[in-house]
């Protein structure tokens, strides 16, 4: 079982680290928007990225830096973007009292999550390159093994991450709250765009 801990234990350290996922999944858990399913998408998704990268795909990506650039830049514009709709939402007067039209749709909300997933360049660094990279150590059993612990805290965390946001709701009830918890999830947002676009900007100064 020490290959399988060590798995949780260094997915875990990786996965609760603040981002843009983590931000996402929390501002979600706090409104309710089907939480379970939100967790449920997440973490199925992590677990197939921990499977490519036990599996050796993460030394294939390492090698291939131009789709990884292209990739970042999209990914960058699309935190700027979100960020921009928290900051605005900042300066709304909203409480919990929210009505139905309010809600997203289960699809909509679907595509968002996996937008987060997928569209975010440190989920790869940190499943496919690091977990893989670590896993590549241990001989095939062990490394299994080693992802399935990976896998198994991605499934805590953002469980306990959605439906434990969901216990906040009172505190939701002002509106202080909301503009908080807006600012925090553009701050965020923008702080990781900043560091995905700030190495092209600083070649473009130095050229």
């Amino acid at each position: 079982m020490w290959p399988f801990l060590q798995g949780f234990g260094v997915g875990g350290g990786l996965i609760i680290a603040i981002g843009a996922q983590n931000a996402f999944v929390l501002s979600q858990g706090v409104r309710r928007h089907y939480p379970i399913q939100t967790a449920l998408v997440c973490s199925i998704s992590d677990a197939l990225l921990i499977l490519l990268g036990i599996t050796g795909v993460g030394a294939f990506i390492a090698v291939n830096p131009a789709a990884a650039q292209w990739a970042t830049g999209f990914a960058a514009l699309f935190l700027l973007f979100y960020g921009w709709r928290a900051f605005r939402s900042a300066f709304v007067n909203q409480s919990l009292q929210l009505n139905e039209t309010q809600v997203p749709t289960r699809w909509k909300l679907l595509l968002a999550t996996l937008a987060f997933t997928f569209l975010n360049p440190h989920v790869y660094l940190d499943t496919i390159l690091l977990i893989g990279s670590v896993s590549g150590e241990l001989n095939l059993t062990d490394r299994y093994l080693f992802g399935a612990g990976a896998m198994c805290s991605s499934f805590v965390w953002f469980f306990c991450l959605s439906l434990g946001a969901g216990l906040l709701a009172p505190l939701f009830r002002k509106p202080i709250a909301w503009r908080c918890l807006d600012g925090f999830v553009c701050l965020t947002m923008w702080g990781i765009a900043a560091t995905l676009l700030w190495p092209k900007v600083s070649l473009l100064m130095a050229g």
